[in-house]
């Protein structure tokens, strides 16, 4: 009997040992859980946070607009019909940086006559909906800017444009 309580005691302690590591385990097991889901939430409020400020300050910030430059008016005979339509625009020209204004100033009858060119050059096809006009648009942005040589036109704005 002596033997086999001695074999009892040894086991119980051996239980003991045991029960506490498993109790632990899960301890640890709960600490990294919950460290790993703060910093998720911790990380995920951050983001958020940074993202909502961004776009606050993107909505607050004013558009930036250049200097505008105008031109005279421009009337020109379209290319269709022989000669029967015409075309008046008013445009301006939209620049970042204000000294551009005194160059083109200089090259205004170059610019002017690029223009001109290009106007009398299209038909009525060619300017009735939307995207003919931002091509022209464009078409106008390339030819100023190759009239200039610092800087460039960053928009084109047709202030009164009429076909008849």
């Amino acid at each position: 009997m002596a033997k086999e309580e001695k074999s009892e005691e040894a086991l119980e302690p051996v239980e003991e040992v045991k029960g506490k590591k498993g109790v632990m385990k899960w301890i640890v097991i709960g600490l990294m859980v919950f460290v790993i889901a703060g910093a998720a939430v911790g990380g995920g409020l951050y983001v958020f946070n940074n993202v909502l400020e961004a776009k606050k300050d993107n909505a607050q910030a004013p558009p930036i607009i250049g200097s505008i430059w105008s031109l005279d008016p421009f009337i020109v005979n379209l290319l269709d019909n022989n000669g029967e339509r015409y075309l008046k625009v008013v445009i301006e020209f939209e620049v970042a940086d204000p000294s551009i204004i005194q160059e083109l100033d200089q090259v205004k009858p170059r610019v002017r006559d690029g223009i001109l060119e290009l106007l009398s050059s299209k038909t009525l096809a060619d300017l009735a909906d939307a995207t003919g006009k931002q091509r022209l648009r464009e078409e106008i942005i390339l030819r100023a800017n190759n009239s200039i040589s610092r800087g460039r036109i960053s928009k084109v704005y047709f202030t009164e444009f009429v076909i008849q």
